[in-house]
């Protein structure tokens, strides 16, 4: 169970990205029934350091805390920033003893100058994948993730999907529910689908004369448990098919198949935790039809079994 976090700050420290950490992790809301974390921000040698912003940061210590924390993160900063031996040694007894490791949009370059992404799949923001690749070659870069979980690594593109990668991090170690209500509390949504196309300069130019696809997907939200084809969104939308599947992918960098199936984890995942509801009942109302399905796309994008995941949560919370 994440129970103690510790946040790497080096000269430079982008303000945001370790605000992110801060908000997720660092803000005591344990009397609204949240977990609560021992958080703590860490320099090399507990001295303070400059942000990009410009102020000063007054850590909470040296890397005392990074040597029996559940989870290290590094925020971003600058590529070329000067890191000191003692810091990539920290980064490396973390691994080593199988903690949690995080990274915010450049922070990937710190795990990778501790040679942490050798062999791993891992992203950073969509300016930098190219240049992180080649600095880091035996690194297996995922230039359109807005996050990337690779066992215990954690790696997650610029600014906002750091909140995106802690989420997740949260829906792993707390469960669904906890996560969800976490991403109200913070307004902002629970789960992002599609890559950082979306987001990147000059993108798929959009349709002015196209209506918003906002309704179809709340109703799509509302009827996860139904079968539906491309041809019933489009009609719903006004559209030709193939304008359809167009639009859908330049509004979520996504196809409406990937798209619905990620809904429909998700909406499993939810039922597997909160409810005892059958395997088989949780694939006919999470839209699968029938448990081999469930289990198929489950483990696909899971990476265990439904009852697995099932028997895991339960244990969590029992906890």
């Amino acid at each position: 169970m994440l129970r103690s976090v510790a946040v790497i700050a080096l000269e430079q420290v982008a303000a945001f990205e370790l605000g992110v950490l801060a908000e997720v992790f660092g803000t005591d809301r344990t009397a609204d029934g949240f977990p609560g974390y021992r958080f703590d921000v860490c320099t090399a040698d507990g001295g303070p350091v400059r942000s990009r912003s410009g102020f000063l940061l007054t850590p909470h210590a040296d890397l005392t805390p990074v040597e029996d924390a559940d989870l290290v993160a590094v925020p971003a900063h600058p590529e070329g920033t000067s890191v000191p031996a003692a810091v990539l040694d920290a980064l490396r007894r973390a691994a080593d003893r199988g903690a949690w490791l995080l990274s915010v949009c450049s922070g990937a370059f710190l795990l990778g100058e501790a040679g942490l992404l050798d062999g791993r799949d891992c992203t950073t923001h969509w300016r930098h994948v190219d240049d992180l690749q080649q600095r880091f070659p035996a690194a297996r870069v995922q230039c359109n993730s807005l996050y990337v979980q690779d066992g215990k690594l954690l790696t997650s593109a610029g600014t906002a999907a750091g909140i995106d990668a802690c989420l997740h991090l949260v829906r792993q170690e707390h469960g669904s529910a906890t996560a969800t209500r976490l991403a109200r509390r913070m307004v902002v949504p629970p789960h992002r689908d599609g890559g950082q196309s979306q987001y990147v300069e000059a993108p798929i130019p959009k349709a002015p004369e196209a209506p918003t696809l906002e309704p179809v997907l709340e109703w799509l939200m509302g009827h996860l448990d139904r079968t539906v084809t491309v041809e019933e969104l489009a009609t719903r939308a006004g559209m030709a098919p193939r304008t359809f599947a167009r639009r859908f992918r330049a509004e979520t960098g996504t196809t409406p198949h990937d798209w619905l199936t990620n809904q429909r984890v998700l909406l499993a995942r939810r039922l597997l935790e909160e409810t005892r509801l059958s395997v088989e009942t949780v694939a006919d109302q999470a839209g699968f039809g029938d448990a081999a399905a469930l289990r198929h796309h489950f483990t696909r994008r899971v990476g265990t079994t439904p009852n697995a995941y099932r028997t895991t949560f339960r244990e969590r919370a029992e906890v």
